[in-house]
């Protein structure tokens, strides 16, 4: 009999969500980077094995929000949760809980919503500070199972797959054993470059970046993207452009090689800076990139 449901993995930023989301599935469907709050939008990675159909939902780690950006992002995150069959609540291995984790505790009291405890990092910490996290948590919220793991490492995520794997229910899947993830390769592309940006970039500068696909034409061996990136400052336009234009290359270099490795073709992309200042700060700019709230 088949079964399936919808798992959203929450936390705080920074703790792992897209790097575990990445590792479970076998293939990078989300972008990760060092530095908190890289995801923003719901991103859905499709696991199928045998009978099961796990639907993991990746959302943007829960924070107190500081602008229309944040607001968006915690509105993702909340909805995300409301949608789910089950949570799989990420945390640091190490770490006591903190209001956050507090009152995701509270909510899965108030709703009832089944959850696994996964401890991330545990490559980190010894034996008794792991356990004395599990300890702190038990007394929270009865969770129906309490997995350390390493997904940076790959460590015990099949004992983690298989506790996730009870809270799925019978039914048919809502998606096709192949699929892996539901996002648009416009938005996969503009994620990737995205990442790399927050690889090659230091400091604030981007939290204020924004990559918008202003064309994507795909042939039969070539795909042509021309994007947008804008920055909050034209300071950060020339940090991100670099001098001579070498930072702006090697982002392109970056991102033009995971592209062509997801999509199997060559690709042709083509790199523009623009200045929107404080963008983040502006509702309908941060709609216009592409963040609207689900209806």
């Amino acid at each position: 009999m088949k079964k399936t449901g919808f798992i959203a993995i929450v936390g705080r930023p920074n703790v792992g969500k897209s790097t575990l989301l990445n590792a479970l599935l076998g293939e990078k469907v989300a972008i990760v980077s060092a530095k908190p709050q890289t995801t923003r939008n719901r991103i859905l990675g499709i696991l199928t094995r045998g009978d099961a159909q796990f639907v993991f939902v990746d959302t943007p780690g829960l924070h107190r929000p500081q602008n229309p950006l944040g607001e968006y992002m915690m509105d993702t995150a909340k909805t995300s949760m409301t949608d789910a069959d089950a949570l799989l609540l990420l945390v640091d291995a190490g770490r006591a809980p903190s209001k956050t984790e507090e009152e995701v505790a509270e909510y899965l009291k108030k709703t009832g919503i089944p959850a696994v405890l996964a401890l991330n990092k545990t490559d980190l910490y010894g034996a008794e500070e792991i356990a004395q996290t599990i300890k702190q948590y038990a007394a929270l919220h009865d969770f129906a199972a309490f997995v350390p793991i390493s997904a940076k490492k790959g460590k015990q995520l099949e004992a983690l797959l298989s506790e996730c794997e009870k809270l799925l229910t019978p039914g048919e899947w809502f998606f096709g054993e192949d699929e892996v993830t539901d996002q648009p390769v416009r938005q996969i592309a503009a994620e990737i470059i995205r990442e790399k940006l927050l690889r090659t970039l230091d400091r604030e500068v981007p939290h204020g970046v924004a990559v918008v696909i202003e064309e994507f034409s795909e042939e039969q061996n070539l795909i042509r993207i021309r994007a947008e990136i804008f920055c909050e400052k034209a300071s950060h336009k020339g940090i991100i452009v670099g001098k001579g234009g070498e930072e702006l290359k090697l982002v392109g270099t970056y991102a033009r090689e995971d592209m062509e490795a997801m999509f199997g073709k060559k690709v042709y992309l083509n790199l523009w800076v623009k200045v929107k200042e404080n963008w983040r700060e502006s509702s309908a700019t941060v709609r216009n990139f592409g963040y609207r709230r689900e209806e």
